[in-house]
């Protein structure tokens, strides 16, 4: 089995992910938050500092890229060549409404001869491995079958599939009926991404489909840092391996943030997911958030992990 982190905009940055590297079991891809090429500028600093093979020392790394201009995407993707990069991921999942109505992430699936130009474009354009990830539809689940057969005409070197419209969000239970159809019918390599929070629920998504050999990980690795390290049969998180992660990740955006501040802000986001691990976390969540100062939250931090335990079967939900 292949697993992939899936990129979480102002979360899996190249600081988590060399940590997350460095203290846990990678996945067999790390995928960037989205990159938006400029019209003058094609990338930021903060988006090339995130991309810098310097800073994903030993990581596989692939650099997605939201635009919904093809000449956009190939220069954002003759620039990342320089940079040593064979793979390209499309956006075509974002269901933001501002990314949406920019006709971006998956408001292109809102003309799909519109984006079989633009892929055709890209295609003949580039010498590279160009991937998908993109969700089933905007409306309804019916327009996917359309989008399979549009895909179907490109050699990508995956698609990636989440399986819920856009006006879903991330709300609902993913369509495996449209997945299905995507295992049946897909011509290109298949990957899963949606609702794998667990080693029980990653269980039960290979019964269902022993096919696919390639899944998607975002949210439940995020709130279980070992997620990987339980899949391939090792030891799953402590609190000695979880106080490690945390305090590096603390340690390396203190390197590079302006201020405590900042560090702090970062951290707190963080505690949305991996408040889960743990048995009784609620009281110490309140004051997490109400934490005003870095060595306060520190604090909070250190007696959580004196007075709770790591869950023992945790169940993540979102």
């Amino acid at each position: 089995m292949n697993y992939y982190f899936a990129p979480m905009e102002g979360i899996t940055g190249h600081i988590y992910r060399r940590v997350h590297g460095e203290c846990f079991r990678s996945p067999d891809k790390y995928f960037t938050p989205f990159l938006v090429p400029g019209t003058k500028k094609i990338f930021r600093n903060r988006e090339i500092q995130d991309i810098l093979p310097e800073n994903n020392p030993g990581l596989t790394v692939v650099p997605q890229i939201l635009t919904g201009k093809s000449e956009d995407f190939i220069r954002g993707a003759r620039e990342l060549q320089r940079y040593g990069f064979q793979e390209i991921n499309l956006n075509l999942g974002c269901p933001s409404g501002t990314v949406v109505a920019k006709g971006k992430g998956s408001g292109m699936l809102a003309d799909q001869d519109q984006l079989e130009a633009f892929l055709d474009e890209i295609f003949s354009a580039l010498d590279l491995k160009i991937s998908v990830k993109t969700r089933i539809g905007l409306e309804e689940p019916e327009e996917f079958s359309r989008l399979l057969t549009l895909f179907n005409r490109f050699p990508l070197a995956e698609l990636i599939v989440h399986p819920r419209l856009r006006k879903d969000y991330y709300k609902g239970k993913p369509d495996l009926e449209a997945f299905a159809l995507a295992v049946r019918e897909s011509k290109n390599p298949l990957c899963y991404n949606g609702d794998l929070f667990s080693k029980e629920m990653v269980r039960q998504f290979t019964e269902q489909f022993p096919s696919v050999d390639r899944l998607m990980l975002g949210r439940g690795l995020v709130a279980n840092p070992a997620l990987l390290n339980e899949l391939y049969g090792e030891p799953g998180l402590s609190k000695e391996s979880f106080l490690h992660f945390h305090d590096r990740l603390v340690e390396e955006y203190r390197g590079v943030m302006s201020g405590d501040k900042d560090v702090l802000f970062k951290m707190k986001e963080l505690w949305f997911y991996m408040s889960h691990l743990f048995t009784s976390p609620e009281t110490y969540m309140k004051k997490i958030k109400k934490a005003g100062s870095l060595a306060v939250y520190e604090e909070i931090v250190h007696a959580l992990l004196r007075e709770q335990e790591i869950a023992p079967k945790t169940f993540y939900t979102f």
